[in-house]
């Protein structure tokens, strides 16, 4: 039987939560969703990125991950709001809450979409009503119950759905089924193929090929040739529209722990000792909270920094001992960065400052495997030793107790207990 598969999409959605927000606490206020705005950081401390735009916004050419400077030069009057995860963690609890009374079978793929198994409800709704009726259902609850909208993808695999949840917006259910593949997905841009990247993108079009049909019309072993074996056979079954159905309702433990700030100032040799500490310090208390609160270790320190010209670079370290101690994680974290940074042929070598830093641990276990080091089994022994020593101390203050008793007041006056 062929699945029903919905992906649920919410439009614009830290922006859209944002804006509900401000529209609950004072009615009378601007729709942020209906003027050119982002939602973007606090440009003196150049968290200055945009992470959401209104459609309004995006008819500016304002893009996503853009520097709120770019922003603000396209649009000079646009508005920008901070972000505010309290109230997305809320809006996004209420939307999920929403799409599990429809289905268990429910994968959250982030904080603002989700798949949506609904083929069972064939049998529950009338065919008219199945499943185009379901999505508008779906739609209008969340709308009119939690004030933001949402759009949602129909087809029988996960690739498919989320494909079609793309298509116009805001406040839509668009079809995208194996029949339609050919209509609907075949002319668009072979950049707007799902899990197609820029890179991957670019590269195929300087070998001619400028849709997602040209590419699904294109010889498998050309395209493994070009890309590789594992983005080759991607992109030839994802073009013809070939994808999972399955839906997970339980999403996977994470393989890593890692956290990451903007620096208020670009961190360079002049400043590094005083301005990185603190940072990393924050960091990696940051990690180790979460892995304790996961009672999980992990095996391999990370660090990456983005320098200047918004170039990446990293470096790891394998623990002789895995770990979720914030003091091995920092002080792994600051000498993998004096390496990367400070060390022969470091970054600061080439005067590059430094724009943000992370830490990261992976190599994930639970603490069953670990083994104790040699400063455990030190410390353990010690304090066997120690132990032993003051049972003895009290065993021979015992006994020259009883002696001087004894020599006292004779030998029948001293009894064991029971």
């Amino acid at each position: 039987m062929d699945r029903i598969i919905f992906h649920v999409d919410v439009n614009s959605a830290f922006l859209s939560w944002t804006a509900v927000k401000r529209l609950k606490e004072d009615p009378n206020a601007v729709d942020l969703r209906t003027i050119p705005s982002v939602v973007g950081g606090d440009v003196k401390t150049r968290h200055g990125i945009v992470t959401a735009k209104s459609i309004p916004a995006k008819k500016y050419g304002i893009q996503t991950a853009e520097p709120i400077n770019s922003a603000l030069q396209k649009c000079p009057k646009l508005v920008v709001v901070p972000s505010d995860f309290q109230t997305y963690r809320e809006y996004s609890n209420a939307f999920i809450a929403i799409l599990r009374s429809y289905s268990e079978l429910l994968e959250q793929v982030s904080i603002d979409e989700a798949y949506l198994d609904v083929t069972t409800l064939k049998y529950v709704y009338p065919a008219e009503d199945f499943p185009l009726n379901v999505a508008k259902m779906i739609r209008d609850e969340i709308r009119e119950n939690l004030g933001f909208t949402v759009n949602v993808g129909v087809s029988s695999n996960k690739l498919l759905a989320k494909m079609a949840s793309d298509f116009t917006k805001p406040d839509k259910t668009h079809t995208l089924f194996p029949s339609e593949v050919q209509e609907k997905m075949w002319p668009l841009d072979i950049g707007d193929l799902y899990g197609c990247g820029k890179k991957t993108a670019a590269r195929l079009r300087s070998i001619g090929i400028r849709t997602i049909g040209d590419a699904a019309n294109y010889s498998e072993e050309l395209l493994i040739s070009q890309l590789g074996e594992k983005s080759g056979e991607y992109i030839h079954r994802s073009a013809r529209g070939i994808g999972s159905d399955v839906v997970h309702p339980e999403r996977d433990d994470p393989k890593s722990y890692s956290n990451e700030t903007t620096t208020k100032n670009d961190i360079t040799s002049a400043n590094f000792d005083t301005d990185m500490p603190p940072i990393v310090r924050r960091l990696s208390d940051k990690v180790s909270g979460r892995l304790k609160k996961d009672n999980v270790f992990g095996g391999t320190i990370s660090v990456q920094v983005k320098t200047e010209e918004f170039k990446r670079f990293s470096r790891q370290l394998k623990l002789p001992v895995s770990t979720n101690d914030a003091d091995v994680i920092y002080d792994n974290a600051m000498k993998l960065l004096g390496e990367l940074l400070t060390g022969d042929d470091g970054l600061f070598e080439d005067n590059i400052g430094i724009r943000l830093v992370g830490v990261g641990v992976d190599h994930l276990d639970n603490g069953e495997f670990r083994q104790g080091n040699l400063f455990d089994w030190m410390t353990t022994g010690k304090e066997e030793l120690r132990a032993e020593k003051e049972k003895q101390e009290k065993e021979d203050k015992l006994s020259q107790m009883e002696k001087s008793i004894r020599d006292k007041f004779g030998d029948g006056l001293i009894h064991k207990g029971l």
